[in-house]
């Protein structure tokens, strides 16, 4: 085997591993969401349950984070919870650095 081949083996093996990682945090970071939003909407229980997986569903409509989003903001906009486009996207990047720092750490 060469080098380039070589190079060529570690990068793909890491682009794998980069994938994976994104995948994982963005899952956990939508469940965080989902919980998140569970509780500002008042839900307890299994309804919270169901709705942390409704935020998860959400996530696989299209591609990136718009569908998640509006998937909230519309929710809390039915409900008359009073939350900002601006906030919810914080809080998705708060949760983004927790959920990541939380795999990085093994936990």
């Amino acid at each position: 085997m060469t080098t380039f081949d070589d190079r060529e083996n570690a990068f793909e093996a890491k682009f794998a591993r980069d994938e994976n990682l994104r995948f994982t945090a963005t899952a956990r970071r939508n469940r965080y969401l989902g919980v998140w939003a569970a509780e500002k909407l008042g839900l307890s229980g299994p309804d919270a349950d169901a709705y942390v997986k409704d935020v998860i569903r959400s996530d696989f409509l299209e591609p990136g984070d718009e569908d998640v989003i509006a998937k909230v903001l519309t929710d809390f906009k039915a409900k008359g919870v009073p939350v900002e486009d601006k906030e919810l996207r914080r809080k998705l990047l708060e949760l983004t650095g927790q959920a990541l720092a939380e795999i990085e750490a093994g936990k």
